[in-house]
Protein backbone atom coordinates (compact mmCIF):
# COMPACT_ATOMS: atom_id res chain seq x y z
CA UNK A 1 0.00 0.00 0.00
CA UNK A 2 1.24 3.56 -0.51
CA UNK A 3 -0.14 6.54 0.38
CA UNK A 4 0.73 10.02 -1.54
CA UNK A 5 1.19 12.60 0.64
CA UNK A 6 2.12 16.05 -1.26
CA UNK A 7 4.44 14.62 -3.66
CA UNK A 8 6.05 12.40 -1.05
CA UNK A 9 5.83 8.46 -1.30
CA UNK A 10 4.80 6.61 2.04
CA UNK A 11 5.17 2.80 1.51
CA UNK A 12 3.81 0.16 3.93
CA UNK A 13 5.15 -2.60 2.67
CA UNK A 14 7.70 -4.56 4.30
CA UNK A 15 11.40 -3.32 3.52
CA UNK A 16 12.23 -7.16 2.69
CA UNK A 17 9.52 -6.89 0.15
CA UNK A 18 11.61 -3.84 -1.44
CA UNK A 19 14.63 -6.18 -1.79
CA UNK A 20 12.51 -8.05 -3.76
CA UNK A 21 11.45 -5.55 -6.31
CA UNK A 22 15.33 -3.87 -6.23
CA UNK A 23 16.28 -7.70 -7.13
CA UNK A 24 13.64 -7.57 -9.91
CA UNK A 25 14.75 -4.62 -11.48
CA UNK A 26 18.46 -5.40 -11.26
CA UNK A 27 17.55 -8.81 -13.14
CA UNK A 28 16.84 -6.38 -16.14
CA UNK A 29 19.96 -3.65 -15.53
CA UNK A 30 23.18 -4.12 -16.96
CA UNK A 31 24.35 -8.26 -16.62
CA UNK A 32 21.00 -8.99 -15.91
CA UNK A 33 18.56 -10.93 -17.66
CA UNK A 34 16.03 -10.00 -20.93
CA UNK A 35 12.76 -11.28 -21.17
CA UNK A 36 13.81 -13.86 -23.64
CA UNK A 37 16.12 -15.14 -20.52
CA UNK A 38 13.95 -15.40 -18.08
CA UNK A 39 11.82 -17.69 -20.27
CA UNK A 40 14.48 -19.75 -21.45
CA UNK A 41 15.56 -20.26 -17.41
CA UNK A 42 11.90 -21.00 -17.61
CA UNK A 43 12.33 -23.82 -20.05
CA UNK A 44 14.71 -25.77 -18.34
CA UNK A 45 13.14 -25.45 -14.65
CA UNK A 46 9.93 -26.84 -16.24
CA UNK A 47 12.02 -29.82 -18.21
CA UNK A 48 13.72 -30.23 -14.32
CA UNK A 49 10.50 -30.10 -12.75
CA UNK A 50 8.62 -32.77 -14.88
CA UNK A 51 11.91 -34.94 -15.18
CA UNK A 52 12.53 -35.00 -11.92
CA UNK A 53 8.95 -35.76 -10.50
CA UNK A 54 8.98 -38.67 -13.13
CA UNK A 55 12.09 -39.97 -12.52
CA UNK A 56 11.68 -39.84 -8.79
CA UNK A 57 7.95 -40.96 -8.60
CA UNK A 58 9.28 -44.34 -10.60
CA UNK A 59 11.87 -45.32 -8.76
CA UNK A 60 9.92 -44.66 -5.49
CA UNK A 61 7.18 -46.71 -7.58
CA UNK A 62 9.94 -49.90 -8.19
CA UNK A 63 10.69 -49.60 -4.77
CA UNK A 64 7.05 -49.81 -3.32
CA UNK A 65 6.33 -52.95 -5.62
CA UNK A 66 9.41 -55.28 -5.11
CA UNK A 67 9.96 -56.07 -1.71
CA UNK A 68 13.42 -57.67 -2.40
CA UNK A 69 14.68 -53.95 -3.19
CA UNK A 70 14.06 -53.21 0.30
CA UNK A 71 17.69 -53.25 1.81
CA UNK A 72 19.99 -51.50 3.98
CA UNK A 73 21.48 -49.17 1.27
CA UNK A 74 18.53 -49.18 -0.72
CA UNK A 75 16.97 -47.70 1.89
CA UNK A 76 19.34 -45.00 1.32
CA UNK A 77 18.96 -44.58 -2.30
CA UNK A 78 15.31 -43.89 -1.24
CA UNK A 79 16.09 -41.23 0.93
CA UNK A 80 18.29 -39.84 -1.92
CA UNK A 81 14.81 -39.88 -4.00
CA UNK A 82 12.45 -38.64 -1.29
CA UNK A 83 14.68 -35.59 -0.59
CA UNK A 84 14.69 -35.07 -4.22
CA UNK A 85 11.33 -35.45 -5.28
CA UNK A 86 10.64 -32.80 -2.30
CA UNK A 87 13.09 -29.87 -4.03
CA UNK A 88 10.32 -30.60 -7.47
CA UNK A 89 7.16 -30.82 -5.54
CA UNK A 90 8.28 -27.56 -2.54
CA UNK A 91 10.69 -25.57 -4.61
CA UNK A 92 10.87 -25.78 -8.31
CA UNK A 93 7.94 -24.87 -8.84
CA UNK A 94 7.81 -21.69 -7.58
CA UNK A 95 10.91 -20.46 -9.33
CA UNK A 96 9.34 -21.83 -12.35
CA UNK A 97 6.44 -20.10 -11.83
CA UNK A 98 8.87 -16.33 -10.96
CA UNK A 99 10.81 -16.96 -14.03
CA UNK A 100 7.53 -17.29 -16.22
CA UNK A 101 6.51 -13.66 -14.88
CA UNK A 102 10.24 -12.15 -14.51
CA UNK A 103 9.80 -11.68 -10.90
CA UNK A 104 9.38 -13.26 -7.42
CA UNK A 105 5.69 -13.68 -6.73
CA UNK A 106 5.09 -15.34 -3.33
CA UNK A 107 6.10 -12.88 -1.21
CA UNK A 108 8.85 -12.45 1.76
CA UNK A 109 7.62 -15.25 3.51
CA UNK A 110 7.80 -17.26 0.78
CA UNK A 111 10.93 -16.42 -0.47
CA UNK A 112 12.59 -17.40 3.00
CA UNK A 113 10.74 -20.75 2.61
CA UNK A 114 12.12 -21.69 -1.01
CA UNK A 115 15.80 -20.93 0.22
CA UNK A 116 15.12 -23.01 3.35
CA UNK A 117 13.32 -26.21 1.45
CA UNK A 118 15.86 -26.09 -1.09
CA UNK A 119 18.95 -26.04 1.21
CA UNK A 120 17.38 -28.41 3.45
CA UNK A 121 16.61 -31.24 0.96
CA UNK A 122 19.35 -30.69 -1.41
CA UNK A 123 22.16 -30.78 1.87
CA UNK A 124 19.97 -34.41 2.57
CA UNK A 125 20.31 -35.30 -0.59
CA UNK A 126 24.62 -34.31 -0.52
CA UNK A 127 25.06 -35.80 2.53
CA UNK A 128 23.17 -39.39 1.77
CA UNK A 129 25.29 -39.83 -1.83
CA UNK A 130 28.51 -39.55 0.72
CA UNK A 131 26.73 -41.89 3.07
CA UNK A 132 25.81 -44.36 0.36
CA UNK A 133 29.38 -44.57 -0.96
CA UNK A 134 30.67 -45.49 2.07
CA UNK A 135 28.45 -47.87 2.95
CA UNK A 136 28.79 -49.46 -0.34
CA UNK A 137 33.09 -49.47 0.71
CA UNK A 138 32.20 -51.11 4.26
CA UNK A 139 30.17 -53.62 2.19
CA UNK A 140 33.17 -54.69 -0.47
CA UNK A 141 36.15 -54.44 2.34
CA UNK A 142 34.12 -55.72 5.17
CA UNK A 143 31.35 -58.08 3.52
CA UNK A 144 31.40 -60.37 6.55
CA UNK A 145 29.90 -57.31 8.69
CA UNK A 146 27.59 -57.03 6.60
CA UNK A 147 23.85 -58.12 7.58
CA UNK A 148 21.40 -57.22 4.88
CA UNK A 149 18.65 -57.80 7.50
CA UNK A 150 19.63 -54.97 9.67
CA UNK A 151 18.26 -52.03 8.99
CA UNK A 152 19.08 -49.94 12.44
CA UNK A 153 22.65 -48.14 10.69
CA UNK A 154 20.83 -47.56 7.52
CA UNK A 155 17.89 -45.83 9.18
CA UNK A 156 20.51 -44.04 11.56
CA UNK A 157 21.92 -43.01 8.08
CA UNK A 158 18.78 -41.96 7.08
CA UNK A 159 17.87 -39.60 10.10
CA UNK A 160 21.58 -38.58 10.42
CA UNK A 161 21.45 -36.99 7.14
CA UNK A 162 17.62 -34.72 7.99
CA UNK A 163 19.16 -33.80 11.18
CA UNK A 164 22.53 -32.73 10.04
CA UNK A 165 20.78 -30.57 7.15
CA UNK A 166 18.97 -28.98 9.56
CA UNK A 167 21.63 -27.98 12.10
CA UNK A 168 22.94 -26.34 8.75
CA UNK A 169 19.96 -24.65 7.54
CA UNK A 170 18.27 -23.26 10.44
CA UNK A 171 21.00 -21.07 11.63
CA UNK A 172 19.55 -18.32 9.25
CA UNK A 173 16.35 -17.35 11.25
CA UNK A 174 18.32 -17.40 13.91
CA UNK A 175 20.88 -14.24 12.70
CA UNK A 176 23.90 -16.69 11.27
CA UNK A 177 23.39 -15.07 7.65
CA UNK A 178 19.31 -15.15 6.10
CA UNK A 179 17.49 -16.13 3.42
CA UNK A 180 16.55 -14.01 0.57
CA UNK A 181 16.87 -13.06 -3.44
CA UNK A 182 19.69 -14.36 -5.41
CA UNK A 183 20.61 -13.89 -8.96
CA UNK A 184 18.01 -11.94 -11.35
CA UNK A 185 15.35 -11.86 -8.56
CA UNK A 186 13.36 -15.05 -9.72
CA UNK A 187 14.70 -17.18 -6.83
CA UNK A 188 15.69 -17.41 -3.46
CA UNK A 189 18.80 -18.81 -1.22
CA UNK A 190 21.39 -18.00 1.55
CA UNK A 191 22.34 -14.86 1.25
CA UNK A 192 26.27 -15.39 0.24
CA UNK A 193 26.23 -11.57 -1.59
CA UNK A 194 26.64 -9.69 2.04
CA UNK A 195 29.80 -8.94 2.71
CA UNK A 196 29.23 -9.22 6.62
CA UNK A 197 31.02 -11.42 8.56
CA UNK A 198 28.24 -13.52 9.80
CA UNK A 199 27.25 -13.98 5.98
CA UNK A 200 30.61 -14.81 4.79
CA UNK A 201 31.42 -17.08 7.70
CA UNK A 202 28.02 -19.26 7.08
CA UNK A 203 28.97 -19.77 3.20
CA UNK A 204 32.00 -20.77 4.37
CA UNK A 205 31.14 -23.05 6.85
CA UNK A 206 28.29 -23.98 4.54
CA UNK A 207 31.38 -24.95 1.42
CA UNK A 208 33.15 -26.81 3.68
CA UNK A 209 30.49 -29.07 5.74
CA UNK A 210 27.92 -29.48 3.67
CA UNK A 211 29.74 -29.59 0.12
CA UNK A 212 33.58 -30.07 0.05
CA UNK A 213 33.56 -33.13 2.52
CA UNK A 214 31.05 -35.29 1.11
CA UNK A 215 32.84 -35.33 -1.76
CA UNK A 216 35.71 -35.87 -0.12
CA UNK A 217 34.16 -38.84 1.68
CA UNK A 218 32.75 -39.95 -2.11
CA UNK A 219 36.28 -39.98 -3.57
CA UNK A 220 37.41 -42.09 -0.47
CA UNK A 221 34.61 -44.68 -0.58
CA UNK A 222 34.97 -45.28 -4.23
CA UNK A 223 38.70 -45.33 -4.92
CA UNK A 224 38.99 -48.05 -2.30
CA UNK A 225 36.48 -49.67 -4.28
CA UNK A 226 38.51 -49.47 -7.29
CA UNK A 227 41.13 -50.38 -5.73
CA UNK A 228 39.55 -53.68 -4.33
CA UNK A 229 38.32 -54.61 -7.64
CA UNK A 230 41.06 -54.42 -9.34
CA UNK A 231 42.94 -56.51 -6.48
CA UNK A 232 40.47 -59.40 -6.78
CA UNK A 233 41.02 -58.89 -10.17
CA UNK A 234 44.55 -60.37 -9.90
CA UNK A 235 42.90 -63.53 -8.70
CA UNK A 236 40.25 -64.20 -10.70
CA UNK A 237 41.30 -62.97 -14.58
CA UNK A 238 38.17 -64.07 -15.60
CA UNK A 239 35.94 -61.15 -16.94
CA UNK A 240 38.48 -58.61 -14.81
CA UNK A 241 39.27 -56.26 -17.27
CA UNK A 242 36.02 -55.53 -18.52
CA UNK A 243 34.69 -55.50 -14.67
CA UNK A 244 37.11 -52.82 -13.82
CA UNK A 245 36.11 -50.19 -16.81
CA UNK A 246 32.58 -50.46 -16.07
CA UNK A 247 33.04 -50.17 -12.27
CA UNK A 248 35.51 -47.06 -13.22
CA UNK A 249 32.96 -45.87 -15.88
CA UNK A 250 29.84 -45.70 -13.06
CA UNK A 251 32.85 -44.15 -10.44
CA UNK A 252 33.51 -41.31 -12.59
CA UNK A 253 30.21 -40.89 -13.38
CA UNK A 254 29.09 -40.51 -10.03
CA UNK A 255 31.81 -38.04 -8.53
CA UNK A 256 31.12 -36.17 -11.93
CA UNK A 257 27.53 -35.24 -11.82
CA UNK A 258 28.17 -34.55 -8.38
CA UNK A 259 30.79 -31.98 -9.07
CA UNK A 260 28.96 -30.50 -12.34
CA UNK A 261 25.96 -29.93 -10.38
CA UNK A 262 27.35 -28.68 -7.26
CA UNK A 263 30.42 -27.28 -7.52
CA UNK A 264 29.70 -24.31 -9.79
CA UNK A 265 27.15 -23.45 -7.22
CA UNK A 266 29.48 -23.63 -4.31
CA UNK A 267 32.40 -21.81 -5.78
CA UNK A 268 29.52 -19.09 -7.44
CA UNK A 269 28.87 -18.27 -3.47
CA UNK A 270 32.51 -17.84 -2.48
CA UNK A 271 33.54 -15.43 -5.24
CA UNK A 272 30.10 -13.71 -4.58
CA UNK A 273 31.50 -13.68 -0.31
CA UNK A 274 35.11 -12.84 -0.67
CA UNK A 275 35.54 -11.28 -4.66
CA UNK A 276 34.90 -7.83 -5.32
CA UNK A 277 31.43 -6.64 -5.19
CA UNK A 278 29.41 -7.45 -8.48
CA UNK A 279 31.26 -9.87 -9.77
CA UNK A 280 28.97 -12.27 -9.97
CA UNK A 281 26.43 -10.68 -12.24
CA UNK A 282 22.75 -12.17 -12.12
CA UNK A 283 23.05 -13.56 -15.51
CA UNK A 284 26.94 -15.82 -14.12
CA UNK A 285 24.91 -16.80 -11.03
CA UNK A 286 21.69 -18.53 -13.15
CA UNK A 287 23.58 -21.26 -14.41
CA UNK A 288 24.76 -22.63 -11.27
CA UNK A 289 21.44 -22.09 -9.67
CA UNK A 290 20.02 -24.31 -12.81
CA UNK A 291 22.70 -26.93 -12.54
CA UNK A 292 22.44 -27.79 -8.58
CA UNK A 293 18.43 -28.08 -9.50
CA UNK A 294 19.11 -30.66 -12.44
CA UNK A 295 20.73 -32.72 -9.65
CA UNK A 296 17.03 -34.26 -9.08
CA UNK A 297 17.14 -35.72 -12.58
CA UNK A 298 20.34 -37.16 -12.73
CA UNK A 299 20.26 -38.69 -9.39
CA UNK A 300 17.51 -41.34 -9.89
CA UNK A 301 19.40 -42.35 -13.53
CA UNK A 302 22.75 -42.93 -12.01
CA UNK A 303 22.14 -44.09 -9.07
CA UNK A 304 18.99 -46.56 -9.26
CA UNK A 305 18.85 -47.19 -13.24
CA UNK A 306 22.28 -48.04 -13.72
CA UNK A 307 21.73 -50.67 -10.69
CA UNK A 308 21.92 -53.99 -12.19
CA UNK A 309 19.41 -54.97 -8.91
CA UNK A 310 16.96 -52.29 -9.73
CA UNK A 311 17.16 -52.03 -13.20
CA UNK A 312 16.01 -55.98 -13.73
CA UNK A 313 13.00 -54.80 -11.37
CA UNK A 314 12.44 -51.54 -13.17
CA UNK A 315 12.14 -53.95 -16.84
CA UNK A 316 9.93 -56.21 -14.76
CA UNK A 317 7.79 -53.19 -13.55
CA UNK A 318 7.23 -51.53 -17.17
CA UNK A 319 6.91 -55.22 -18.66
CA UNK A 320 4.39 -56.38 -16.09
CA UNK A 321 6.43 -59.38 -15.30
CA UNK A 322 6.89 -61.30 -12.39
CA UNK A 323 10.18 -60.50 -10.00
CA UNK A 324 13.49 -61.19 -11.55
CA UNK A 325 14.94 -64.24 -9.97
CA UNK A 326 17.84 -63.13 -9.61
CA UNK A 327 17.30 -60.06 -7.29
CA UNK A 328 15.64 -63.29 -5.27
CA UNK A 329 19.76 -65.13 -5.81
CA UNK A 330 17.61 -68.05 -6.61
CA UNK A 331 20.33 -68.47 -9.06
CA UNK A 332 23.02 -68.61 -6.96
CA UNK A 333 20.94 -70.36 -3.59
CA UNK A 334 24.72 -71.84 -2.18
CA UNK A 335 26.60 -69.07 -1.65
CA UNK A 336 25.77 -65.85 0.41
CA UNK A 337 24.88 -62.67 -1.25
CA UNK A 338 25.32 -59.46 -0.67
CA UNK A 339 23.97 -57.02 -2.74
CA UNK A 340 25.76 -53.47 -2.36
CA UNK A 341 23.89 -51.59 -4.84
CA UNK A 342 26.06 -51.50 -7.90
CA UNK A 343 28.81 -53.87 -6.00
CA UNK A 344 26.73 -57.38 -4.92
CA UNK A 345 29.47 -59.09 -2.60
CA UNK A 346 29.52 -62.34 -3.12
CA UNK A 347 30.62 -64.54 -0.05
CA UNK A 348 31.52 -68.36 -0.39
CA UNK A 349 31.70 -70.77 2.38
CA UNK A 350 34.52 -73.44 0.81
CA UNK A 351 36.61 -72.73 -2.32
CA UNK A 352 36.14 -75.04 -5.42
CA UNK A 353 39.44 -77.14 -6.20
CA UNK A 354 40.38 -74.62 -8.86
CA UNK A 355 40.26 -71.72 -6.71
CA UNK A 356 42.00 -73.88 -4.17
CA UNK A 357 45.16 -74.10 -6.84
CA UNK A 358 44.72 -70.31 -7.60
CA UNK A 359 45.13 -69.01 -4.24
CA UNK A 360 47.77 -71.64 -3.64
CA UNK A 361 50.52 -69.67 -5.81
CA UNK A 362 52.97 -67.65 -4.13
CA UNK A 363 51.36 -64.00 -5.71
CA UNK A 364 48.06 -64.90 -4.56
CA UNK A 365 48.67 -65.60 -1.31
CA UNK A 366 51.09 -62.74 -0.64
CA UNK A 367 48.25 -60.73 -1.97
CA UNK A 368 45.67 -62.25 0.64
CA UNK A 369 48.78 -61.56 3.13
CA UNK A 370 48.74 -57.74 2.06
CA UNK A 371 44.89 -57.23 2.31
CA UNK A 372 44.50 -59.27 5.43
CA UNK A 373 41.83 -61.78 4.08
CA UNK A 374 42.18 -64.89 4.74
CA UNK A 375 38.68 -65.71 3.43
CA UNK A 376 37.33 -66.04 -0.25
CA UNK A 377 35.73 -62.87 -1.14
CA UNK A 378 35.06 -62.21 -4.39
CA UNK A 379 33.30 -58.84 -5.83
CA UNK A 380 31.17 -59.93 -8.45
CA UNK A 381 29.29 -57.83 -11.19
CA UNK A 382 26.97 -58.77 -13.50
CA UNK A 383 26.61 -56.20 -16.07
Amino acid sequence: MVVHIRGYNFSTADSSLSRLSHSAEASHGPGGLSRTGHTVVAVFLGFILIAGIVNNLLALVVFAKFRSLWTPINLILLNISVSDILVCVFGTPFSFAASLQGRWLIGDYGCKWYGFANSLFGIVSLVSLSLLSYERYTAVLHSSQVDISDFRKAWFCVGGSWLYSLLWTLPPFLGWSSYGPEGPGTTCSVQWHLRSLTSISYVLCLFIFCLLLPLLLMVYSYGRILLTVRRVGKINLLAAQRREQHILVMVLSMVSCYMLCWMPYGITALIASFGRSGLVTPMASVVPSVLAKFSTVINPVIYMFFNNQFYRCFVAFMTCSEEPQSVHGEEHPTPRTHFAGFFPVHRQAALRDSESQIFSSSRNAALCSHMNVCRALVVRYNP
